[in-house]
């Protein structure tokens, strides 16, 4: 066997079988084989199963999030303004929140595969549903992160235009659909002649998150309660929930 051979059989035979499985996987979503599958393997770790580390440091998938959140932003961003020259930068920045949100990204990690190679702590989630609730789409982001670090911008700039949005993603019913709850909601009690608020309830730290809890004020009642992980997400919830109620 030549030392080329040899050295690629060596490189093989160095994954588990668990390892191999990931690769493939990762190879089906991505459309390349992975250089570095550390870092994959750092994407679909969640907080609640991670290691800790020097200087109490726990290795998770959180720092790769942040970095994916960047890089997938920017990306639609460009993609949204290429494709819409004559969109002003509100209806921009509109559709990229739909495209991005943590709903959306949760949704398009259980449609890649995602959900069954995140690597958490199941009895926490049970006990702590909430705390769990955009776990897919947090290793979505993280992904992203790593076919960033691993393949460079430009590879990861074209997995993310024609993996993800290319084939999950269809802009027209995007644009069409209607998901800001909050402007629903108070478009509707304006012509109604309804007053309605949106009050903050609590705001709590889980973990590297904070919890938002907020009520929706109308007439003076309370209609509904919504949460999320920002202000603005807990509002969107309680809206829709009101939007649900009085069938907006």
């Amino acid at each position: 066997m030549s030392s080329f051979l040899r050295h690629i059989s060596n490189w093989f035979r160095a994954y588990s079988s668990e390892d191999k499985v990931l690769l493939k996987a990762i190879q089906q979503i991505t459309g390349n084989k992975p250089s570095n599958l550390q870092l994959y393997k750092l994407a679909l770790i969640h907080s609640s199963v991670a290691k800790e580390m020097r200087d109490g440091y726990r290795e998770s998938n959180e720092r790769l999030e942040y970095l994916g959140d960047a890089i997938l932003g920017a990306v639609v961003a460009e993609y949204l303004f290429k494709k819409y020259p004559y969109r002003d930068e509100g209806f921009l920045t509109e559709i990229r929140s739909r495209i991005v949100s943590r709903e959306s990204l949760n949704l398009l990690a259980r449609k890649i595969g995602l959900d069954n190679l995140v690597v958490y702590d199941a009895k926490r989630s049970k006990s702590s549903p909430q705390s769990f609730k955009y776990l897919y789409g947090d290793a979505m982001e993280a992904f992203v992160g790593a076919v960033f670090l691993d393949k460079g911008f430009h590879f990861c700039r074209r997995f993310i235009i024609e993996k993800l949005l290319g084939n999950h993603f269809d802009m027209d019913e995007v644009v069409e659909t209607d998901t800001n709850y909050k402007s629903r909601l108070i478009e509707w009690a304006q012509r109604n002649n309804k007053q309605v608020r949106f009050e903050l309830l609590s705001e709590r730290a889980h973990g590297s998150h904070r919890q938002f809890k907020v009520q929706v004020i109308l007439d003076g009642e309370e209609v509904s309660r919504g949460n999320g992980y920002s202000k603005k997400k807990a509002e969107q919830d309680a809206a829709r929930k009101a939007c649900e109620q009085f069938a907006i």
